[in-house]
């Protein structure tokens, strides 16, 4: 257990770990779960489903999804400890997707998480893997308007992903009907506990009915989480994925400022003769500026390849392939593809634009430390972006340098 939180989180491992062996001694609280599936399709997943993971671009089961899906298809109470972007989201997503009634169109499953972002982002990932599903999810946050929630609410939906606050409120007007709820997520259990809602979580409980099957996910365990999975769930399996084995070691990482957004273009294009030296990724955030920006490097005659989401399956295997190969060498992409490309020769990223959630930063520059290559991370900072940098560097415990001028000797 030592080692998962996260540094300069508020929980001291070491004491949270002798508290929670106090807790479990002699009491078979838990049972661990072992079982792992090396495939999607050994999972016993619907086929619309596995449609929905594969199109979604998941390719092969991260380690907890490995160990977690399966469980919570099954019906169990789970507890699933990992880091943040470990794939936890995807891994309870497919689990609610497996067991809805989709003739039911009645508020099945109900998702909470800590932050609104968090709650969008989940209800994103539950949209897209439910697409050939017809899976109706709606999000329940604050800053909303709450007459549009209870529009939406009224016309039916088979899951509900929310903020606690709002999600009580909706309960509470009877507006979100709890009656047919058989699954009961909480995400992030330990960022909700630390921001003060573990009353609301209470109460949203006690409305819930009583055969409702819970899910805790989390990176660390505090005390109170452990309260919540001994309140309300009945033998849960636990299932503890060890820290990614992605590290930042050996990788120097500098920064340059864009100061706005336009300038990015040119800062690239200067860049671009140290690229085509050796294999680069570019990371952008969104889809549709992986085609822009593809188009821009391409008609000032850099010869540049792209992928995301929005391709099928069969020319994004073509474009890795040559990339893999080194027939290509410039990468463009979006975080969809971050875990997919581990290929060994890439000596260079480019965060074209700072990833929206700190995690992703690791997936898209880390290595597996076993190879103990090196390799280069030059991330591009507007104005706006200033905070975000120093997120990352706290989150990390790295500094990030500005780029030198000799950058084709770092490589």
């Amino acid at each position: 257990m030592a080692g998962l939180a996260p540094e300069g989180s508020q929980y001291d491992s070491r004491q949270y770990d002798s508290k929670m062996n106090e807790l479990l001694d002699g009491q078979e609280f838990f049972t661990s779960y072992d079982e792992v599936y090396d495939t999607f399709d050994s999972m016993g997943l619907q086929e619309n489903l596995l449609r929905g993971i594969y199109g979604y671009g998941f390719e092969k089961p991260s380690a907890i999804q490995q160990r977690g899906i399966v469980p919570f298809c099954k019906g169990l109470d789970v507890i699933q400890q990992a880091q943040s972007g470990t794939g936890k989201t995807a891994t309870f997503c497919s689990g609610i997707l497996q067991q809805l009634n989709y003739g039911l169109v009645e508020c099945q499953a109900l998702v909470l998480a800590p932050t609104r972002e968090l709650a969008q982002q989940i209800e994103k990932v539950m949209r897209a893997l439910g697409d050939y599903l017809g899976v109706k999810v709606h999000a329940c946050v604050g800053g909303t308007s709450v007459r549009e929630d209870q529009r939406i609410l009224s016309s039916g939906v088979h899951v509900v992903v929310g903020t606690p606050g709002r999600v009580f409120d909706m309960l509470r007007r009877h507006s979100l009907r709890p009656d047919y709820i058989k699954m009961f997520v909480l995400d992030e259990a330990d960022e909700m506990l630390s921001r003060g809602f573990k009353d609301q979580i209470y109460d949203i409980f006690q409305l819930l009915p009583s055969k409702v099957q819970v899910g805790v996910f989390s990176a660390t365990m505090p005390p109170e989480a452990l309260e919540i999975t001994r309140k309300f769930m009945n033998k849960p399996v636990r299932i503890l994925v060890k820290r990614d084995e992605l590290t930042l070691e050996g990788i120097k990482q500098f920064y340059v400022n864009v100061d706005k957004e336009e300038w990015k273009l040119e800062t690239l294009c200067d860049l671009y003769e140290t690229l085509a030296i050796t294999q680069s990724v570019i990371f952008v955030n969104t889809r549709r500026k992986v085609d822009w920006l593809t188009d821009k490097m391409r008609s000032s005659d850099h010869t540049v390849s792209a992928t995301h989401g929005d391709m099928d399956q069969n020319t994004r295997d073509i474009i890795m392939r040559e990339f893999r190969s080194g027939s290509s060498r410039v990468l463009i992409t979006t975080d969809l593809l971050a875990r997919g490309i581990d290929v060994q020769q890439v000596s260079l990223v480019i965060n074209y634009d700072l990833p929206t959630q700190p995690e992703n930063y690791l997936h898209r520059i880390g290595r597996s430390g076993r190879f103990g290559r090196k390799g280069v991370a030059i991330n591009f900072v507007t104005n706006d972006d200033e905070r975000m940098l120093a997120d990352i560097q706290r989150f990390y415990n790295v500094i990030i340098e500005e780029l030198p001028s000799n950058v084709a000797d770092l490589l």
